[in-house]
């Protein structure tokens, strides 16, 4: 059986197995993490947000700003019911696969870490105004035009913007 993390850093922290469980060991764990990071910063290692960008910039993951968090709350209020699908059998059949229907759209774009190149080329078929137009049928007053205008901005962001 292979060792979780908590046990390699405890064994990493000098704990040996059956002297400390419970509070007492996380207590050691969260301080050896402390201790490890302030040594790292001392000694000029690149840790924390930094390096989180270096580690995830090929993956384009932009950094999201205060604002931006407030509105991704607003965006997982989807019920998804897919009233707002109702009429879009046209733009479905003539987007190639690109455009799966604005509930399958808002769900893709607001679920775990989304990939905004493709929703974008989705929000691409569905014109800002029936966007807006759709939000009457929705039970829950969806913004659809504020996130494709939020996926447009992220997709055409590279994820190296470290001041947010």
């Amino acid at each position: 059986m292979k060792p979780s993390t908590a046990m390699r850093a405890a064994g990493e922290a000098g704990y040996a197995p059956g002297v400390l469980s419970g509070r007492p060991l996380a207590f050691v764990l969260l301080a050896w993490s402390l201790l490890r990071i302030i040594v790292k910063t001392l000694t000029g290692r690149v840790t924390g947000l930094v390096q989180f960008h270096r580690n995830y910039a090929a993956e384009r993951l932009a950094p999201i700003s205060k604002d931006e968090r407030l509105a991704l709350a607003q965006f997982s209020s989807c019920i998804a019911c897919g009233r707002c699908d109702v009429g879009e059998a046209n733009r479905i059949s003539q987007s190639n696969g690109e455009y799966p229907g604005l509930m399958q759209l808002v769900l893709a774009s607001t679920r775990n870490i989304p990939d905004y190149d493709a929703a974008a080329r989705g929000f691409a078929h569905v014109p800002d105004e029936e966007l807006d137009r759709k939000v009457i049928r929705c039970p829950v007053r969806f913004p659809f035009a504020q996130l494709a205008s939020f996926v447009r901005k992220k997709s055409s962001q590279d994820g190296s913007d470290h001041n947010a």
